[in-house]
């Protein structure tokens, strides 16, 4: 599922209050990221990606990936032409990746620096 435009940061505390309903007890917001409507979040267990859906966005799904789970990840940077960057994450037991497409408001390398620190490990 790709997404198209503006993408920019949010602040993990703001985000850590928005959505503590669904992190774990002591879970934290280590960064964050709104994708139009929808918000990716990583935290220090898992990447949590909330999709609204539907027209008024009452309608979410709540995804969590454990960090365990991701096999490999893509990351492909904007070009001349085409000025989104996209985020492509294998999780096992799949063969099509979950795609995430950025524009230039966010720095796709940050964004590959974070999900390397949690799936390194």
């Amino acid at each position: 599922m790709a997404l198209c435009g503006n993408a920019h940061t949010v602040d993990p505390a703001s985000a850590q209050q928005d959505y503590a309903r669904l992190l774990g007890p002591g879970e934290r917001v280590h960064a964050a990221y709104l994708l139009i409507r929808d918000t990716i979040l990583f935290t220090d267990r898992r990447l949590i990606m909330v999709d609204k859906q539907g027209i008024t966005g009452k309608k979410v799904e709540y995804h969590s990936i454990p960090y365990r789970s991701i096999t490999h990840f893509a990351v492909e940077t904007a070009g001349t032409f085409d000025l989104d960057a996209e985020l492509k994450i294998w999780i096992s037991g799949s063969q099509v990746p979950v795609q995430k497409t950025f524009t230039k408001g966010v720095d796709i390398y940050e964004v590959q620096a974070i999900l390397t620190q949690f799936v390194a490990r």
